[in-house]
């Protein structure tokens, strides 16, 4: 009989790791070991890693129940923990963090098997991602693909003088004010009707409302800081 697919579950919120077992209960039969901090988590790991080890580790990003003898203070510092030791785990996180900065970081950092939301971490979500990462596979839920891809699309449109505009346009009042800050290739300054028109574009790229709107989607976009 094929032993079970062990599985280790850490959250710092006791309602989202009985809503992800309901869901894991709902898809198979597993061995499965929860906790809500990554300290513990990561000792899990490397005790049973020689004898009984887990296949795959669902985490959160956030943790509020630090303290200061914490070790590992939340999920990308157990990620890279286990990284470091080179366990052989798959690791799924399972986070409300969707800010498109923060989750590009993650997965092109950290490199996580599975991404997922916690409010659309139901049981055919969940399940499927098993599926994936047993078989060597990614799988981000559909809304962070689509803002992987868009970072990506927007990232390739983004040119130097792009972002510059972007830079200096919160600190000047008027639109005008940027004539003589954004230089072109040649390190010649950019005329304000070439500047008004790279605004125009920009804000059709990134979809926003106004130069405010621009600033503030180029930032969760992580164009710039």
């Amino acid at each position: 009989m094929p032993n079970k697919t062990r599985i280790l579950i850490v959250d710092d919120h006791q309602l989202i790791i009985q809503g992800v077992l309901c869901s894991l209960n709902e898809v198979g039969d597993f061995d499965i070991i929860t906790t809500n901090t990554c300290d513990e988590a990561f000792q899990l790991i490397k005790n049973n890693q020689k004898n009984n080890p887990f296949q795959i580790l669902f985490t959160d990003l956030s943790f509020n129940n630090t303290t200061k003898d914490t070790i590992l203070d939340g999920g990308e510092e157990l990620i890279k923990a286990i990284r470091n030791d080179n366990f052989k785990i798959k690791i799924g996180v399972i986070t409300a963090h969707t800010e498109t900065n923060r989750v590009y970081n993650v997965i092109s950092n950290l490199k996580p098997d599975a991404y997922l939301l916690k409010s659309k971490c139901d049981a055919t979500e969940i399940g499927f991602a098993i599926q994936k990462m047993l078989e060597n596979q990614f799988h981000y839920t559909h809304e962070v693909y689509q803002k992987l891809m868009r970072r990506n699309i927007v990232q390739i449109q983004m040119d130097e003088v792009a972002i510059q505009v972007l830079k200096e346009l919160p600190k000047h009042p008027k639109i005008s004010n940027l004539e003589g800050f954004i230089r072109k290739e040649d390190g010649s300054f950019l005329k304000l009707r070439s500047i008004e028109t790279k605004l125009a574009n920009l804000r059709l790229d990134l979809n926003a409302n106004n130069n405010t709107d621009l600033v503030l989607k180029a930032k969760e976009l992580g164009i710039i800081d």
